[in-house]
């Protein structure tokens, strides 16, 4: 299907068979991450709108303290998994047919998201958003990409993200309110319309080229990259309760998933489409940025997923006041990442501003970290304020550093190498965190209330409305202590993102959308489909 519109400038560069010196403009950049940034923007809140909704969610369907990781964990798995596959096919396939795509799967699962009636039926519905959501975020930084430079690519990543960052955290916020006046299945539904929205932009506005050469499916590489992510996660989630952590069980999971990663290994260096190609996997900047980024994805999704839960649970607030509290986690977000991608973009320098967020990531979790039942609510904003800042100066320029080693042919699978690792730990990070969690309240409440594993079922269950007013307290106080614990650990593992950004070669970042322009010869070879 072919637009009526005329080719934008967009389309003119990306067409062109040789050099072209017709840039796009910002007006018509704008256009096309209108359509890319709503949709990925109800896409990332849904991971996050359920948050302070859960504790409604969960009580209303008589679900446990796991199924409360996995509500989270189900969505981020499926994204997980998937994002290198989308990444890869947006190398070889039409991009804007996929990320339409991506659209209309995430809009089929929010529509069964809010339609179930049981926690398995919520958990299917919330891989099927996660396998949309895996397409929309690793499509919109593929198209990107594609018609941006490198050197002017920090503005408009800096942009995209701020909506990634605005969307995780404004996500407790206005899922509290809805639970409040509309409740909890209207945290699903409402994301359909800007999601249907988003698509009608792209329909109208985006224009971008496909390199027609032969497609090889790497099958064997998704799967077994897919089993490789998936074990460790289930492993986390049913170790300590379902089984002991030390345990034939455990032995099961892990030989799975060493098996699992050495066939990737095997495969990966054997096709010749692979979908994490050796070549970009090797390179000391990818490294470094995936080291970075498995901590920045447990600081994005577990800050909001666990900090609702500590307003509500530990402090006994509203759905509501547990989102307004989240505000300044939300500004610190949104000042660090469009601040850092405004000045990469004028200067050009990178590594001081993403050191610097290495820096406030690590010390604000650690901070947080000190937060116990009975600290000042200010004190626990301002740590908030100081960890946005540093997740949002790190969240994309991790990508961008690796964009600009690459040719715009391999972007989308670059650029789907950090993502995937960013999902990886920032699902790993709401599984492990949500483990320890569950473990250390149960121990808490056992110990203050004299009994062994009753109290730690009490409290599995977050519905504190029938309980003595005595055990409700010992719940909450369990909860705020336990919460800081695991932003200590996470603030730990913040650490090798500081030492990973420190240790990354400083580049100048190309003012080119292509890395080395195409000869003559193999310009006239490139086809171009302006759907």
């Amino acid at each position: 299907m072919t637009d009526t519109a005329a080719p934008s400038a967009v389309a003119r560069t990306t067409s062109s068979t040789a050099p072209s010196t017709a840039e796009p403009t910002h007006k018509e950049i704008v256009e096309v991450l209108v359509g890319l940034l709503s949709a990925l923007f109800v896409a990332i809140l849904s991971t996050t709108i359920v948050s302070t909704a859960l504790p409604t969610i969960i009580a209303d369907l008589d679900g446990t303290q796991t199924q409360y990781t996995w509500v989270v964990t189900a969505s981020l798995l499926a994204m997980t998994v998937t994002s290198p596959i989308w990444s890869k096919f947006s190398d070889l396939y039409n991009k804007k047919l996929l990320v339409q795509l991506a659209i209309g799967i995430f809009v089929l699962g929010s529509l069964a998201a809010g339609a179930v009636q049981d926690v398995p039926q919520l958990l299917a519905a919330r891989a099927l958003q996660g396998l949309g959501m895996g397409g929309l975020i690793a499509l919109t930084q593929s198209i990107i990409a594609s018609i941006i430079p490198p050197r002017q690519r920090g503005r408009y990543s800096g942009y995209m993200a701020g909506v990634m960052a605005v969307a995780t955290v404004s996500g407790p916020l206005l899922g509290g309110v809805i639970v409040d006046s509309l409740g909890w299945r209207w945290c699903f539904w409402v994301a359909v319309p800007f999601a249907v929205a988003g698509l009608a932009m792209l329909q109208k506005f985006l224009h971008v080229e496909t390199i027609r050469r032969e497609v090889r499916i790497d099958v064997l590489g998704a799967l077994s990259i897919t089993a490789a992510a998936a074990l460790p996660l289930v492993w986390v989630s049913f170790a300590g309760t379902s089984f002991a952590w030390w345990s034939r069980e455990t032995a099961y999971f892990w030989v799975g998933t060493l098996l699992a990663l050495a066939a990737a290994v095997v495969v990966e260096r054997r096709h010749p489409d692979a979908l994490v190609p050796p070549r970009i996997i090797v390179d000391k900047m990818t490294m470094l940025s995936i080291a970075g980024s498995l901590a920045v994805g447990v600081a994005q999704f577990g800050a909001s997923v666990f900090l609702s839960q500590y307003f509500q649970v530990a402090r006994g607030h509203t759905p509501t006041e547990a989102g307004l509290l989240m505000l300044p986690l939300i500004v610190g977000n949104l000042v660090g990442a469009t601040g850092s991608g405004q000045y990469i973009t004028r200067t050009g320098r990178w590594k001081g501003v993403m050191v610097l967020g290495g820096v406030l990531l690590s010390g604000g979790l650690l901070l947080m970290g000190t937060v116990s039942h009975t600290s000042p609510l200010w004190h626990l904003s301002a740590y908030m304020v100081v960890m946005g800042l540093g997740t949002g100066a790190l969240m994309q320029n991790l990508v961008l550093v690796v964009q600009n080693t690459v040719d715009v042919t391999d972007v989308g699978a670059a650029s789907g190498v950090v993502t995937f690792f960013r999902s990886l730990g920032g699902t790993i990070g709401v599984a492990a965190l949500g483990a320890v969690l569950a473990s250390s309240v149960s121990d808490r409440i056992a110990s203050a209330l004299g009994t062994s594993g009753g109290a730690g079922s009490t409290g599995s269950t977050l519905d504190l409305s029938g309980l003595p007013a005595p055990v409700v307290e010992t719940i909450r106080a369990a909860y705020a202590d336990s919460t800081a614990e695991i932003f200590l650990i996470a603030g730990l593992v913040a650490l090798v993102t500081l030492v990973a950004v420190s240790l990354m070669p400083v580049t100048e970042l190309r003012t080119t959308i292509r890395k080395t322009e195409p000869e003559p010869e193999q310009g006239r070879a490139v086809e171009d489909a302006l759907v």
